[in-house]
């Protein structure tokens, strides 16, 4: 029961015990880590943590509570969480629910306690590793063949766990009065989203520059997206192995130099692979809100809000055609890029940030010029469009 012993095993071996504050139960998943200070009901529910048990780096979490408004997908994904300690007292007038009553509700195993910067500090060194957590299976060798005994997530294809079966419309921008401004009048731009576990602010920022939105699953054909006369379509985040979403890769290899087509995080990588490019995994990933990238043609440096496992070989997409346009400063891993001849672009972090810093909401508007043109964004259109970002800051 919540309160009661909580274990978390990883596949090396090691078990790390605590409290339960959370569902019971028993979920297997890769283990990885978030250094994000703020936002942990935005993790939650982002659909690319699926098959993921997520540690949080700071030590403190649920101190306010959670909220619908503030929900990125249908409800928590992830497989289980853990953190330092919890924060049972919640100090938020718009909270609806504690942090441990939303877990509950959802069915997501909880555990506190625990040394997170043990975990942390042995993800960085070994890399991320399969894990199990339970409040039942409480025999350290028992709960570590579990971890070793799940399939993990090179080669299976966790995007059909969380993308829609059908389309819909979304119509939505900025509503809270907690949002950003609005930026753009709607309805400019005809978009299919095509949803692999897209994050709804991704949808929001799509409406604020102008589009009528129809999402379509990853699923669809080619043939019937351009059916629909798009002025442009956008592939979205999404969880796993980028490789074995075959059929994503398929519809995009349809739609490639037939309409304008920007992609972000598992979307960036899809493209990539359309483009018969190559991806391969990272050792233990990109996640939270601090991640610094340079903008390649610009040499303007954005803190990004990030969340990823795999990443694209560099050479691979310049051999067909790829330039890239964003780097990782701490790796110097590929965070974006664009085609030499086609109107396509796309990067590895979140633009739409949420939780997160807003550097990056230009490449919304970099969307919108690509449409307009019909060509994939240049250096001067970024920095043009970087200085209208920053110049609603200012003002």
């Amino acid at each position: 029961m919540p309160g009661g012993i909580c274990k978390l095993a990883l596949e090396d071996g090691t078990v790390f015990t605590g409290q339960s504050f959370g569902a019971d139960g028993t979920r297997e998943g890769e283990v990885c880590f978030n250094t994000s200070m703020t936002g942990y009901q935005e993790i939650l529910t982002d659909p690319s943590y699926a098959g993921q048990i997520v540690t949080m780096t700071y030590p403190e979490i649920g101190n306010y509570g959670v909220t619908e408004e503030d929900v990125e997908s249908s409800g928590p994904k992830v497989e289980g969480f853990v953190v330092k300690e919890l924060a049972r007292r919640r100090s938020n007038f718009r909270a609806t629910a504690s942090l441990e009553e939303y877990l509950c509700r959802h069915g997501i195993p909880g555990l506190e306690g625990v040394d997170t910067r043990a975990i942390t500090r042995k993800l960085r060194i070994q890399g991320a590793m399969k894990g199990a957590i339970s409040t039942e299976t409480l025999d350290d060798a028992e709960l570590v063949a579990r971890a070793r005994g799940w399939v993990g997530l090179v080669g299976e294809d966790m995007v059909k766990l969380v993308a829609p079966t059908k389309p819909f419309d979304w119509d939505r921008g900025f509503e809270s009065q907690f949002a950003m401004d609005s930026r753009q009048q709607r309805g400019q731009f005809s978009v299919v989203a095509v949803d692999c576990g897209m994050k709804r602010n991704i949808l929001r920022n799509l409406v604020e520059i102008g589009c009528r939105v129809h999402v379509a699953p990853p699923t669809a054909t080619a043939k019937t997206v351009l059916e629909s006369k798009p002025t442009g379509v956008f592939v979205s985040n999404g969880p796993g192995d980028p490789a074995a979403v075959s059929y994503a890769i398929d519809l995009l290899k349809g739609l490639v130099g037939k309409v304008p087509i920007f992609g972000i995080c598992l979307g960036h990588q899809l493209l990539s692979l359309a483009l018969d490019a190559t991806t391969y995994k990272l050792k233990f990933g990109h996640r939270g809100g601090n991640q610094p990238v340079i903008n390649l043609a610009t040499r303007r440096v954005e803190i990004t809000a990030q969340n990823h496992g795999f990443a694209v070989d560099v050479a691979s997409l310049e051999r067909v055609g790829g330039v890239p346009t964003h780097e990782n400063l701490n790796d110097h891993t590929l965070e974006g890029f664009s085609h030499r001849d086609l109107p396509i672009f796309s990067v590895q972090y979140h633009p739409e940030a949420s939780p997160g810093p807003h550097d990056a909401t230009y490449l919304f508007d970099c969307f919108a010029d690509m449409m307009t043109t019909g060509k994939a964004p240049t250096a001067d259109q970024m920095a043009a469009a970087q200085a209208r970002l920053e110049g609603k800051k200012i003002g």
